[in-house]
């Protein structure tokens, strides 16, 4: 039997409670898990792409043992639907914070379903708890000397602080 292929792409840059929310969740749909972390040239990066897969890898290893879903993490660059192809992916995860989300991500499955009709988005509502986290902000907040110890794990915030 094939098993279901899902691909989340993002910069996490830095992970947040929001990524794992959405993660813990998307492997409830899928038996394997891409999480892929794209190079995004118009984002200034505060972790190294190493530092990203490291507490990617970290922050996940939970997530999967309880749901019993393969997770493994790439990085990419250019398009995440070639990304998703290559890796094998029938389904890309995208997570919905708001309005706002949603109108952008619209925009984006129109233009994917163009490029690749075989793939087909899954929008993952962000839950309520974790609806206002935004890795931008984060960041910001990180940039500035701004506590962010309610919107990331531990160990990333121990990583913003080194």
């Amino acid at each position: 039997m094939n098993k279901l292929t899902g691909f989340y792409p993002g910069s996490f840059d830095p992970v947040t409670n929001g990524h794992l929310d959405v993660i813990e969740r998307a492997c409830k749909i899928v038996d394997v898990l891409f999480v892929g972390i794209g190079v995004n040239s118009t984002k200034e990066a505060l972790l190294t792409d190493e530092q990203r897969l490291e507490l990617l890898r970290e922050t996940c290893a939970p997530i999967g043992g309880r749901t019993q879903t393969e997770i493994n993490f790439v990085d990419f660059d250019g398009l995440m639907i070639h990304a998703a192809r290559k890796l094998g992916a029938t389904l890309i995860i995208r997570g919905l914070r708001d309005t706002t989300d949603y109108n952008y991500e619209m925009q984006m499955v129109g233009m994917n379903s163009q490029m690749a009709p075989d793939l087909q988005t899954v929008f993952v509502p962000a839950t309520p708890h974790v609806r206002h986290i935004s890795a931008t902000l984060v960041r910001q907040i990180a940039k500035m000397g701004g506590d962010v110890s309610a919107f990331v794990p531990a160990v990333v915030l121990k990583a913003l602080k080194t």
